[in-house]
Parts: structure tokens; C-alpha cells; sequence
């Protein structure tokens, strides 16, 4: 009975989450109260176990950074500056946000990189009078291929390099960089020439756009100096957390709560925390909350259960289904819990006699990672996008944006697979 009803009650949240009728942060919430009020968990489970912490705490450090930094225009220069380079031309526009996505999300993690890019994207195709969905789609795209690419750059990643310790940063340039560089061309390759008619801007929009002066923006203040100390420095220590032993959140805590310090006479802790994006963050809460109905009930467990079961310990099978359902589930949920169910039982098969495993984990991190860009809640990176438009009045469709991005999905796993066959899959069998 518990299995029906939490599969219900997650059911017809996410159906409300799409059509987009109510708030989707109330409706995540309501899905989680109900499963507490129809006991399919307690309080104490869902807060000590099902809601991540630190992502929450991660995703608030980084509002407080970039609300403080804001105030300093660094931001408005950056996004002028950046235009200008290319002339206010739309389309190499674009190429060059997919660039800096990319490769900040490589280097850093999605969820940053976004969190620092999105307002600035939206100030440029303001200024421009451009349609902001087929930038934030492309940063969206863009932020899970260059997340793949590193073992730092999506949750997924890290959590597979924290369980298995053989599997180092190089190791995932190694292994996942090459994929993820190809699928990454042929999103260029695609959404280019898709949105090339659509991407339209005055002549007289662009020479105002060149007459503007970037440095004008810029607040010469202690506070500017202060702002781009701290988050040089919190960036830093994203790079360097592997090498320094120090979590992720706490590093962007720390680089919070010394910029709220630093800052504290210039701006109000109170101005700075009216401008963190609560609905985002408790829409995470409440995501988090209805996915763990659905662990809590066995679920997940036995969708990753099934795939052993499925394949019989076939290692080829195996590699692919992983692949596959990995990323089919994971344009469903967030792909953080299903990877935390599925590393355990990954971790099973050696019992069947698979001894070397990393094709099967470098199938579990493709498929969680790429498989994200199916829908706005299949990845922590689209949550943020999402939150961060809609707070500048640039609400993204859940639907529209599965028009997209389901197709993009499959081709995605495709040629994963291809990949896969080839540079691991053959060499096995031979």
C-alpha cells in the first residue's frame, strides 16, 4: 500500500510541476507534506536523510555571493564587455555563452557556474532585446556536458569519485572529457542553426550597445575589491577542494559568511538575504522530500535490483542498460538519488564475477550527467536556470523545454552508447 501511494502522490506532484498550474516549489512542498501526513516517512527520516543538506547549503552560499557582488555592477561590466567582444552579433553570442558554460562547469560545477552566468545572460539579451529561452536552454545544455567532463563538475560525478577510489580527477578528463567535447559540438551544430532565424536584433541596438561604456557600471568601492577578492578566492578553493580535503559547501559557505563580514556596513544582511532565490531553494527541499517517498518505499532499490536481475551479470548488457536507464531516470528525478542507490549495487557486481568495473561506472556518471538535460528538474544546474529567469520575469516552460531537451537526451545516449561499445565494450569482448 506504501508503494502505491507514494508512487501516487510523486505522480501527480510532477504532473502539476509541468502543467505549471501552481507554484511549482508549493506543489513539491505538498507532495512532501503528504507523504509525512500519510506516514510513509517521519519527520526526523526526510530531514537527516532525504533532503540534501549540502546542496541546499551549497546552492544559499552561492545566492549570498553573487547578491553582494552584484551591487558592485561587476556583473553589468562583465556582461557589456562580453557583448561588445562579439559585436552584439546573436548567434556567435551564443556559441560563446556555450563556451564559458562549458568550461566553467568543467572547472568549477554546474550549479556555480550557472548561478554566475545566468544574470549575466539575461542582462546582455535584455539589453539586446533578444529571447532569453534559447540562451538559457543552450547554458542549460551546456552546464550538464561540461559537468560531465569532470569529476567535480556534477553531483553525480563527485559522489561516484568519493565510492570509488581509484577513479581520480585525471581519470574522468580521461575517460568522460572526449564524450562529453563530442556531444558538446553537436549541440552547437544543433541549436545554431535551430534558432538562427529567431535570433534577431537591431541594427540601432547593437551601436547602442557599442557606445556603452562598461566601466560605468562598475561601483568603485571597497565593497567591489572586497567582492572579487572573496569569490576569486571561493572558486579557488572549488579547483583546489580536492587537493585541500575541504567539502565543497563548506568551502562556499565560508566564502559567504566572510563576504556577508566584510560587507556587512555597505549592504544589510537583510538586503542581501531578500535577494536569495527562497523558491528555488525550497523547491529543492521539496524535490528532495518526494523522491525520498520513493526511496523510503523500496523504489528506487528495486528499479536498481531489477537491472541486476535484467541482465543476468552480462557485463556488456549491463554497461548498456546502466547507461540508459540512468539517463532516462534521471530526466525524471534528480539524478543525485537515483546514483546514490545505484552505487551500492554497482559495487555488487563484483559477486558475479565482474572484476573490472570502471566501464560500468563511467556508464553510471554519462548517463546521470547527460541524461539531466531531459527535463528542468532532471539536474540540480536547471532547478537554478529555472529559479534565476523566473525571478527576472523570464519564466521557462517545463513543457517547452521538454521539446527539446527529451529529443537532445536520446541522441545523447546514442552515441554514448556508441562510445562506450567502442573504446570499452569491444576491447572486453576481445
Amino acid at each position: 500500500m506504501d508503494v502505491i501511494l507514494a508512487a501516487v502522490i510523486f505522480a501527480v506532484s510532477y504532473v502539476f510541476i509541468m502543467t505549471e498550474k501552481v507554484n511549482r516549489a508549493i506543489v513539491a512542498l505538498a507532495g512532501g507534506m503528504l507523504l509525512l501526513l500519510t506516514g510513509i516517512y517521519r519527520v526526523n527520516d526526510v530531514f537527516l536523510h532525504y533532503i540534501d543538506w549540502n546542496t541546499i547549503a551549497l546552492l544559499f552560499s552561492m545566492m549570498v555571493l553573487i547578491s553582494i557582488t552584484e551591487r558592485t555592477g561587476l556583473f553589468s561590466f562583465i556582461a557589456i564587455r562580453f557583448a561588445q567582444q562579439v559585436r552584439g552579433a546573436p548567434v556567435p553570442l551564443m556559441a560563446g555563452v556555450c563556451v564559458l558554460t562549458a568550461l566553467g562547469s568543467a572547472l568549477l560545477d554546474n550549479v556555480t557556474t550557472v548561478l554566475i552566468l545566468v544574470p549575466i545572460v539575461l542582462k546582455i539579451t535584455k539589453q539586446l532585446q533578444l529571447p532569453a529561452f534559447p540562451y538559457l536552454l543552450a547554458v542549460i545544455f551546456s552546464s550538464n556536458l561540461g559537468g560531465t567532463a569532470t569529476l567535480i563538475g556534477d553531483p553525480p560525478n563527485i559522489m561516484i569519485g568519493q565510492a570509488v577510489d581509484h577513479l581520480t580527477f585525471l581519470s574522468f578528463i580521461i575517460h568522460l572529457a572526449p564524450i562529453a567535447v563530442i556531444m558538446f559540438i553537436i549541440m552547437l551544430a544543433i541549436l545554431l542553426p535551430l534558432f538562427r532565424k529567431r535570433l534577431f536584433t537591431s541594427v540601432s541596438n547593437r551601436e547602442k550597445l557599442m557606445e556603452m561604456d562598461a566601466s560605468a557600471y562598475l561601483v568603485h568601492s571597497p565593497m567591489l575589491y572586497k567582492s572579487i577578492t572573496v569569490l576569486a578566492m571561493t572558486l579557488t578553493g572549488f579547483i583546489l577542494h580536492a587537493f585541500l580535503h575541504i567539502d565543497l559547501t563548506v568551502v562556499a559557505l565560508t566564502g559567504a559568511i566572510l563576504l556577508l563580514l566584510l560587507t556587512e556596513r555597505e549592504v544589510s544582511t537583510e538586503k542581501v538575504f531578500s535577494q536569495v532565490e527562497w523558491v528555488t531553494l525550497f523547491f529543492f527541499i521539496g524535490l528532495f522530500a518526494l523522491v525520498g517517498g520513493l526511496q523510503e518505499v523500496g523504489i528506487i532499490d528495486e528499479l536498481a535490483r531489477g537491472i541486476v536481475l535484467w541482465t543476468e551479470g552480462d557485463y556488456v548488457t549491463a554497461a548498456i542498460l546502466i547507461l540508459w536507464i540512468s539517463g532516462l531516470f534521471s530526466g525524471i528525478v534528480d539524478n543525485i538519488p537515483f546514483v546514490a542507490a545505484m552505487i551500492p549495487v554497482i559495487e555488487e557486481f563484483e559477486s558475479y564475477g565482474m572484476v573490472y568495473l570502471d566501464p560500468i561506472w563511467w556508464s553510471l556518471a554519462l548517463g546521470a550527467c547527460m541524461g539531466g538535460n531531459a527535463t528542468l528538474i532532471g539536474a540540480s544546474a536547471n532547478v537554478v536556470v529555472a529559479g534565476l529567469a523566473e525571478g527576472e520575469g523570464e519564466k521557462l516552460s517545463f513543457l517547452r523545454f521538454m521539446l527539446y531537451g527529451v529529443p537532445f537526451v536520446l541522441l545523447s545516449l546514442i552515441i554514448a552508447t556508441i562510445y562506450l561499445y567502442i573504446r570499452y565494450l569491444i576491447p572486453y569482448m576481445a
